[in-house]
Order: structure tokens, then C-alpha cells, then sequence
């Protein structure tokens, strides 16, 4: 009889977050009296660096969604999106000068000042100015 040992999987989840960020989203959902919610996170071209990061409430999936359930709460994310956030991290960012959410993602090679714009290594973008 022989015995076979498989390699455990570590595969990295498309997106995890933080319980900071969990719990604050948990908190925002039940305010708002919608168990349906979802946090879709999104990549859209733009910004200084190349790529803009983006976070909505989504009431439902769009068909190739991936979804991730973690800590009751669910994620969203694209299929184009999806590339450019595979690892990334959400976290809750509690600040004397407005907090939120932030994103760390390890796909982007540069960010811009502002956090929400960013560039990959094989994806050059195109350069503009921060709208904020």
C-alpha cells in the first residue's frame, strides 16, 4: 500500500482584510439595515500613477465576480480588476486627519502620495493628476 502526502495549498486569497476593517464594515452594513451588501473593490485606469483603487457597496455579483467571504462580511472584485489586486489587503485606517479604508496591495510598483493611484510593474498606465 502506498501512501501519498500532498503538498498543503497556501494559495493566497484575491483580497483578505484586516478584523479592523472587517468589524468597521460590519458596522457600516448594519447601519445601514442591509444584510445584502457586499464591499466591491475595483480597479479602474486613471490617476497619477496609472490605476485608481475603488470601493462600493454592491447589492449583488456581476457575472465573473469573484467573491470572498471573510468575517461575515463579502468582497466583490471583477475579473480585470481582480489582476491587479490578487494579495491585496484592506484594512480600516483610524487618522486624526479622516481615516478609511486603504488598500496594500503587492502588484503595485509605485503608488502616488493620495494612496488611491498606483502602477504594476507590466502595466505602465497613464500619468494624471489627482482629483481630490
Amino acid at each position: 500500500m502506498a501512501i501519498e502526502q500532498n503538498e498543503p495549498t497556501t494559495e493566497q486569497p484575491l483580497v483578505a482584510m484586516t478584523s479592523r476593517a472587517s468589524d468597521k464594515l460590519k458596522e457600516i452594513i448594519e447601519k445601514q439595515g442591509r444584510s445584502d451588501l457586499a464591499l466591491r473593490v475595483y480597479v479602474t485606469p486613471g490617476g497619477c500613477s496609472g490605476f485608481s483603487y475603488g470601493m462600493t457597496f454592491a447589492e449583488g455579483t456581476e457575472e465573473g465576480d469573484a467573491v470572498v467571504d471573510q468575517d461575515g462580511v463579502r468582497i466583490v472584485v471583477d475579473p480585470m480588476s481582480a489582476m491587479y489586486l490578487k494579495g491585496s489587503e484592506i484594512d480600516f485606517v483610524d487618522a486624526l486627519m479622516g481615516g478609511g479604508f486603504a488598500l496594500r496591495n503587492p502588484n503595485a510598483v509605485s503608488s502616488c502620495g493620495c494612496g488611491q493611484s498606483f502602477k504594476t510593474a507590466d502595466q505602465q498606465g497613464t500619468a494624471k493628476a489627482c482629483n481630490h
